[in-house]
């Protein structure tokens, strides 16, 4: 099967009862172009060691808002030493002493939210995605997260075709906290998404 010729519903069927590891090697075998992205948040690590542990030069897409805790920066420095990822850094074109004078941190009801997030998350990401051009996208959503990511499954697909990967979908937080502890990656719980605030929100690179 090519990615091409996708039909989700039969793939998200035949991968159901697969392994991570399976589900990741599946993708990899028809890959061409394939990324991950990360934003170092908790649990990442496990959806880099696992993708990394097939594939380990595997590019490693970093979209680093600005705004992340002391914590995840080196939470991320440790895993970048410990995996070894090859890192890919995208950050927003506007530093963000430059923001907090032209606009500020605005809440969620805020009609300048959407702008901010276009600045600090998806230009950057768009960026990302242009310049790698991947058709085939790892990412560690999980059901239970949010509304929408409830409405996907293992395997989903952009609007622009490219086709999302969730390897630990249906695991729990109990299930990656055993799957870190067997293979001794750190986690990391102090995090902070300013596009989302809330963490059932959708930040809007998924949807």
């Amino acid at each position: 099967m090519s990615l091409e010729m996708i039909d989700l519903k039969v793939v998200n069927e035949q991968l159901k009862d697969k392994t991570p590891k399976e589900i990741v090697q599946w993708a990899l075998d028809m890959a061409l172009k394939p990324v991950v992205t990360t934003n170092f948040r908790p649990y990442e690590g496990a959806i880099l060691h696992l993708v990394t542990s097939l594939n380990n030069d595997i590019e490693v897409i970093w979209c680093d808002t600005g705004y992340n805790t002391p914590q995840t920066y080196k939470h991320a420095e440790e895993l970048i030493h410990k995996l070894q990822l090859n890192v890919q850094l995208y950050v927003p074109k506007q530093t963000v002493a430059h923001r907090n004078v032209t606009l500020g941190l605005p809440t969620v009801d805020d009609p300048n939210h959407a702008l901010f997030t276009e600045q600090v998350k998806l230009e950057p990401f768009k960026r990302a995605m242009q310049e790698h051009k991947p058709d085939v996208w790892f990412t560690n959503l999980r059901k239970g997260q949010t509304a929408f990511r409830d409405s996907i499954d293992i395997v989903s697909q952009s609007k622009d075709g490219l086709v999302k990967v969730s390897p630990f979908y249906n695991y729990s937080d109990e299930e990656l906290d055993q799957y870190l502890e067997e293979f001794n990656i750190p986690n990391e719980f102090k995090y902070f998404d300013p596009t989302k605030v809330e963490n059932n929100r959708e930040c809007g690179l998924h949807v």
